[in-house]
């Protein structure tokens, strides 16, 4: 779920749409407990009816590298159940998220 935050899709209906294809309340749990432990905050972007966008934090976007080095392992090792995008495996969080700051706040990344 992180990784398809960190490509650029926040709103709830495209994290739902994941090649995994989790029920929606795996989904609702999921999202609810990552920003529980500060990975992500979510945002309205629409209030009648009200509709959420999920961002990356500081604190999530410093895990890019662990989410990396585990896509690496699972091409290496599991390569008929994963597929790792190049844009994943080579990127660093500054690319995605030109606006870094120190503080636990959400970002979004960069258009383009």
């Amino acid at each position: 779920m992180l990784r398809t935050i960190f490509a650029g899709r926040h709103r709830y209906n495209e994290l739902a749409d994941i090649t995994e294809k989790i029920s929606t309340n795996i989904l609702a749990d999921r999202l609810a407990r990552l920003e529980a432990y500060g990975l992500i905050t979510k945002r309205a972007y629409q209030h009648n009816p009200e509709r959420f966008e999920y961002h990356l934090t500081r604190r999530g976007a410093d895990f890019l590298p662990i989410l990396q080095q585990l896509a690496l392992w699972a091409r290496e090792h599991i390569p008929d159940r994963w597929s790792l995008p190049d844009w994943f495996a080579e990127g660093k969080a500054a690319q995605f998220y030109p606006d870094l700051g120190t503080e636990d706040t959400a970002f979004s990344p960069r258009a383009g």
